[in-house]
């Protein structure tokens, strides 16, 4: 396999720096849950990929966080007969190499909104970066929900505008177009950015945003938390919650493209499936 010689050189920058962004992610995580007087702590399982490569999923159970997860990975090998070809620089050759993390929140109360984000860099004869974060409020037709997901965008409009005007209309679109049920007709949640494929040309500018979408989220959501996590709710407010919660269980075993390619790639299965919420209902 001919690699894009920048986007190779970056490899080890990639895969530290998503390392790192994990640790300051759980780091924060764990003082939010200390704010509300738990203990809870991050455990974290290494895991080897049998084609290449492996990762490390982080999993805390606690107060505030009812269930989190943030995984990281580096992965290579061979991509399966289903995705040679599919990717971009696969056609002649199916060989690839991705690192990135992976991040999922499911708040114990239905006063604190859902969250996901995650970024990534993948490099066949070609190279690339992905990633982006979206809110899902429990709560969604109210005056709380609004106010979160506009402190949300507003740190992500303002990532991407250091970098380039036009992406955060445009990941804006692709985030509300992605994270959608067409099912019921009704998105998942209030939306982000999301984007794919980012490759300006400036492999150090890419790398640079990315960056920066991970910066936006320890900027966006840790706020929020705090602000709610203290506020009461009902066993009705609960159970609506869990409702919701069934509407993200559908989006990631029936849309989502990350639970797909990692389950046919090799990935760690209990890794792959930490986005999943620890208790969903339908009515």
């Amino acid at each position: 396999m001919i690699e894009p010689p920048l986007h190779e050189t970056l490899k080890p920058a990639a895969a530290s720096w998503f390392a790192a962004l994990r640790d300051r992610i759980c780091t924060e995580f764990e003082a939010i849950e200390s704010e509300a007087a738990s203990t809870a702590r991050f455990a974290r399982t290494a895991w080897d990929r049998p084609g290449g490569g492996g990762g490390e999923m982080s999993l805390l159970r606690g107060q505030v966080f009812e269930k989190a997860g943030v995984n990281i990975s580096v992965v290579a090998g061979d991509l399966t007969a289903e995705f040679a070809g599919r990717l971009p620089g696969t056609e002649a050759c199916a060989k690839f190499w991705a690192a990135g993390i992976s991040l999922v929140a499911h708040p114990r109360s239905p006063k604190v909104p859902a969250v996901h984000m995650n970024t990534r860099m993948i490099v066949t004869a070609k190279g690339w970066f992905g990633g982006g974060g979206d809110i899902t409020p429990l709560q969604p037709d109210t005056e709380a929900a609004a106010e979160d997901a506009a402190c949300f965008h507003a740190a992500y409009k303002t990532a991407c505008d250091r970098h380039d005007p036009s992406y955060y209309e445009k990941f804006k679109t692709w985030c509300d177009e992605y994270f959608y049920l067409p099912h019921r007709g009704e998105p998942r949640g209030s939306g982000g950015i999301f984007y794919d494929y980012l490759d300006s040309g400036d492999v150090a500018a890419d790398f640079a945003f990315t960056r920066d979408v991970g910066e936006a989220f320890l900027a966006a959501y840790p706020p929020i938390a705090r602000r709610r996590m203290h506020e009461r709710y009902t066993p009705e407010e609960r159970e609506a919650q869990l409702i919701r919660r069934g509407r993200y269980v559908e989006f990631n075993l029936l849309y989502d493209r990350g639970t797909t390619f990692g389950l046919k790639t090799g990935g760690n299965t209990e890794a792959i499936l930490m986005s999943m919420p620890p208790e969903a209902k339908w009515p």
